[in-house]
């Protein structure tokens, strides 16, 4: 992290993503139950944020390994 401003982990590395990846936090965080606001949440549990955080890792990934794999999100590859 050579050259940063912000000590913390968990920045965006595209500022203009920033409100997706927010909104993305939030639909995940619906997904799982888990009660997310805007704001301030330290009132939810470390394993309810890493839940959050693993999801949207796990659905990160799977979408690079689709689009990699060149397919496209309507489940139809081409072979």
């Amino acid at each position: 992290m050579a050259n940063s401003n912000n000590s913390g982990s968990n920045r965006v590395e595209v500022p203009q993503a920033k409100n997706a990846m927010d909104r993305f936090k939030m639909e995940v965080a619906n997904e799982l139950g888990v009660d997310l606001k805007k704001g301030y949440n330290g009132d939810i549990t470390a394993k309810e944020a890493g839940s959050i955080g693993g999801e949207m890792v796990r659905k990160m990934i799977k979408r690079q390994e689709e689009e990699m794999a060149g397919s496209d999100n309507s489940g139809s590859t081409q072979e």
